[in-house]
């Protein structure tokens, strides 16, 4: 045995002589002493190194959790070779993240380069079995194995290498690509042995036993991995073969065989994952599947590991591998272990910590460590205020089923109104403060609190004081608020307190009266008396017509608005057609005095030419005032009647630039294969043929339809009518693209009056897990330098770099992961980061509310000045434009102040409203246009 033991021992000596390379310690790259220039440099960059390790451990007090820094750090001081620092920081981020396979192995190389005594192997020893507890990872277990060899020659050794050899082949032994070194290891472990425990000429029955022993365990460590389908079975069968002077047993071949038929049926999938990219989660997937139907939990197990191995920030992934656990397994160690892993690599995610709280009740763990982990829970740093109320409500439940209700008091119900008290205190000042809203706007965890109070303690009295909060925090207009309370009274209260709520809902209730007014006069027909039915019945017809008064009101009121609306149009229509028939007048007498003297043409007949260039709106240039608008909105406003052609004079006027420009008429017949091309830049030459070339990609091209003010100048924006409808659906995908150093905006050609609810902003408004909002950023950065600083967190899908109508950044942008795991982690990451300067603000996407005025008198106090907060916490965005028509906007109040507090004094908000269009002869009509 004593040999065994020496033997065991080189062995292990030459084992620990692997060393990493290039460490600090080995001195294998270290410089040629006599080079001064090079001892020079080396002595600035310690500094520099000095200076960033300070400026790391400054930013990890600050943010403990930023995984980078701690990469970072550690990479530092392993360079330095400052090996107190490099423990601790090891230490400091192992109490925060599972580590990664490669992070452990230098952790555990640097470690057993220093331990040489009894006692800091022991410290190693402690350091494997934390390490194999992050991730199933067969280079660690192969590690500690190996390393454990080294131990043999003390008391017990050998047994304890077999230990640790067996609970490697348990872990990762059917890893089907990796399992096979795990097992050669362990044989040539047990060869090692054998060489020494040879029979010699001599030796006692007790040695020829001993070596029919290890034979026997070599030969049992054959037949269980030919056993187990694996790479290379065939190799290992030949090795059996050849090693073995007995045939092998049919029992072995049989097992043999299935083993093979089995490693078929995987291949398919290895080879997927093989061939495929990071993160593999579909291959993972369907891998899992497959296992699962055969049914082994140790197989589903070990897939399930290696999907998380790779994919550890996928709390998706988790959530079905704890869930196959609890159902299936149901092993505690095992199951507590599987959660405490995914909190720890997903914090951000609430599923996960209520899972694990389940779990630790499920398997009877001790009250103060659930407390302790639902405080974790609360400080991970969730991206929602609704998942604090899910935690709040998960942790609340289980107190409650720790109560013995039969009791009048004890300790247990004591701590659940504690921290139902809690609860309701935290959740208005720690989350309404960090979120700006209230994660419980229907005091969700108040009515459990009143419930609990009322059913299981018979408390009414504190029940009825909950509900009287509930109510004063904007519930009492809700019908379901009221009756959820006259529900609770008529289970555990009296017919008293029934009556008194449902008079006050009477009284409160905005949004279904009617059904608490039924409700209430049901009451009173079953239990009340005659004064009780006559006073409900007067309460409840007052209030009823009280409501249908304001609803005829109200309806009045929209009805004489749009009304309003109509004559205001009407007004316009007339104004318009009075304009333009005082315009064609005057352009006649101009056109008469050419013909009376070509010689006599002065300033004047030029700038009356000029004239229409300077309008606003009409119908000289063929355009709706709708079509103006459309520079902004991108949208076909509505299609109009034709309008005759331009006037023969504007032609000539317009000819040194462009000739015969022609009217642009839109046939919305058409709409399904046209698009509406906008903010172009006006200086574009030959818009046809530049937008010809950008479109034909798309389809056949029609017709392109460049619209042109009337001194022949492009307007910007035009038609492009392709042939088939798919083109016009292609033609969508080269909106934003960037023509002339501006974004060109295309969208479909959609009449708002047949559509008043079609929307062109293509953007999502509402919360997206998986995209990120980034404010903050340098105006020169550009979409490749912000994916590489996002990239390092996961798989990037899109880049959007939000610019203002000129193309210029905004400095804002929005980052799409594939995944809600990957954004999460880059927001803990990524969140007051710097960047040229620059400390960026990093946010899960979740757009204010675009909130308009629903109706025009809501805003009429005002003269339609649109009031500030409607524009949402990010201010008023070049999107959000007024869609007012320039004649209401000329009708302000003269004395209206701006945003800022100062009075207007503009042309088009200086004149009082008129009663009437105040007629305007031609003269006074020129000599308006002059002044401008």
């Amino acid at each position: 045995m004593a040999a065994a033991g020496a033997e065991a021992s080189a062995v292990a000596a030459e084992e620990e002589k692997r060393l990493p390379e290039g460490d600090p310690e080995s001195g294998g790259d270290s410089e040629d002493e006599g080079d001064s220039d090079s001892s020079g440099d080396g002595e600035d960059e310690e500094k520099e190194n000095e200076a960033e390790i300070q400026r790391l451990e400054e930013q990890l007090s600050i943010n403990a959790f930023d995984y980078n820094c701690h990469l970072d750090l550690i990479k530092l001081l392993r360079q330095e070779g400052e090996l107190i620092k490099l423990r601790r920081a090891r230490q400091k981020m192992s109490e925060l993240f599972p580590l990664t396979e490669e992070i452990w192995l230098d952790w555990l190389k640097d470690e057993i380069k220093m331990a040489s005594e009894s006692s800091e192997r022991e410290k190693v020893y402690e350091l494997f079995e934390r390490a194999v507890k992050d991730y199933i990872c067969p280079e660690i277990w192969l590690e500690y194995a190996q390393y454990s060899i080294g131990g043999i020659g003390q008391e017990g050794g050998i047994e304890k290498v077999r230990s640790i050899f067996e609970r490697a082949l348990t872990a990762v032994g059917l890893h089907v690509t990796k399992g096979t070194a795990l097992w050669e290891a362990y044989r040539e472990f047990e060869n090692a042995i054998l060489e020494t425990a040879q029979v010699r000429p001599g030796s006692c029955k007790k040695q020829q036993q001993m070596l029919c022993s290890q034979l026997e365990k070599i030969h049992t460590l054959f037949r269980r991995q030919l056993g187990i389908p694996l790479l290379d079975m065939e190799a290992s069968y030949a090795e059996y073969e050849e090693w073995s002077e007995d045939p092998i047993p049919e029992t072995t071949v049989k097992s043999y065989k299935k083993a093979l038929q089995q490693l078929e049926k995987c291949k398919p999938y290895e080879e997927a994952l093989l061939g495929a990219e990071p993160p593999k989660l579909a291959e993972y997937q369907a891998y899992i599947d497959f296992e699962m139907k055969a049914g082994d939990p140790a197989r589903i197990q070990l897939i399930y590991e290696r999907a998380l191995a790779e994919n550890c920030l996928v709390p998706d992934l988790w959530a079905r591998y704890n869930q196959y656990l609890d159902r299936q397994l149901k092993v505690k160690e095992l199951v507590l272990s599987a959660h405490d892993r995914a909190v720890r690599n997903c914090p951000w995610t609430v599923g996960l910590w209520i899972r694990y709280l389940l779990a630790m009740e499920r398997h009877r763990v001790d009250h103060g460590i659930i407390s302790e982990m639902f405080e974790k829970a609360l400080n991970a740093g969730f991206i929602q205020a609704t998942d604090y109320v899910e935690i709040w409500q998960a942790y609340l439940d289980y107190l409650r089923r720790r109560v013995d209700f039969t009791q009048d008091s004890s300790k247990e119900l004591e701590e659940l109104r504690s921290a139902f008290a809690r609860a309701v205190e935290y959740l208005k000042q720690e989350v309404e403060e960090r979120f700006s809203e209230s994660g419980d706007p229907s005091c969700t965890i108040m009515q459990n609190w009143a419930r609990v109070e009322a059913r299981l303690c018979n408390n009414m009295q504190k029940a009825r004081e909950l509900w009287d909060n509930i109510m004063t925090k904007g519930n009492a207009k809700y019908a379901n608020m009221w009756l959820e309370y006259y529900n609770l009274e008529r289970a555990h209260g009296d017919t008293q307190h029934c009556r008194k709520a449902l008079h006050r809902a009477v009284q409160c209730t905005s949004d279904y009266p009617e059904h608490v007014c039924e409700v209430l006069l049901t009451l009173e027909r079953i239990e009340g008396t005659l004064e009780d039915w006559d006073a409900a019945v007067q309460k409840t017809e007052n209030r009823l017509a009280r409501v249908n008064e304001q609803r005829a009101k109200a309806a009045e009121k929209e009805a004489a608005l749009a009304k309003q609306e109509e004559e205001k149009a009407e007004q316009r229509k007339q104004a318009r057609a009075e304009k333009k028939a005082s315009k064609k007048a005057k352009k006649n007498r101009i056109g008469d005095k050419r013909k009376a003297d070509d010689d006599d043409e002065g300033e004047w007949g030029q700038e009356e030419e000029e004239l229409p260039s300077k309008r606003h709106k009409g119908d000289g240039d063929g355009i709706h005032l709708e079509e103006d608008m459309e520079v902004e909105t991108g949208l076909f406003g509505r299609s109009g009647p034709e309008k005759p052609d331009r006037p023969g004079n504007q032609k000539e006027k317009a000819s040194t630039s462009r000739k015969d420009i022609p009217k642009v008429l839109h046939d919305s017949s058409k709409d399904n294969v046209t698009v509406f091309v906008s903010n172009l830049s006006y200086t574009m030459a030959d818009p046809e043929v530049k937008l010809k070339e950008l479109f034909e990609g798309c389809g056949e091209v029609a017709e392109i339809r460049p619209v042109f003010s009337n001194k022949g100048t492009f307007r910007g924006y035009c038609y492009v009518e392709f042939k088939e409808e798919k083109s016009a659906l292609q033609a969508l995908g080269l909106d934003r693209k960037v023509v002339e150093g501006r974004p060109m905006f295309v969208s479909p050609c959609v009449d708002k009056n047949k559509n008043p609810d079609f929307k062109v902003f293509r953007y999502s408004t509402t919360l997206e897990k998986h995209k990120l909002f980034i404010s903050g950023l340098p105006f020169s950065c550009t979409k490749e330098e912000l994916e590489d600083v996002c990239k390092a967190h996961g798989n990037v899908k899109d880049i959007r770099l939000v610019t203002n109508r000129a193309g210029k950044p905004k400095g804002l942008a929005y980052v799409e992961y594939e995944n809600e795991a990957q954004a999460s982690q880059a927001v803990l990451k990524m969140d007051g980061l710097t960047m040229k300067e620059h400390v960026i603000k990093v946010a899960i996407s979740n757009p204010p509310l675009r909130k308009l005025p629903d109706k025009p008198e809501a805003s009429r106090a005002s003269q339609f000045a649109v009031p500030r907060q409607v524009y949402g916490a990010r201010g008023k965005g070049r999107t959000q434009l007024s869609m007012m028509p320039r004649a209401l906007q000329r009708q302000s109040n003269p004395m209206a102040k701006a945003e800022n507090g100062m009075v207007q004094n503009s042309p088009a908000t200086s004149s009082q409203p008129p009663e009437e269009p105040k007629k305007m002869s031609n003269a006074d009509f020129a000599k308006m246009l002059l002044k401008k």
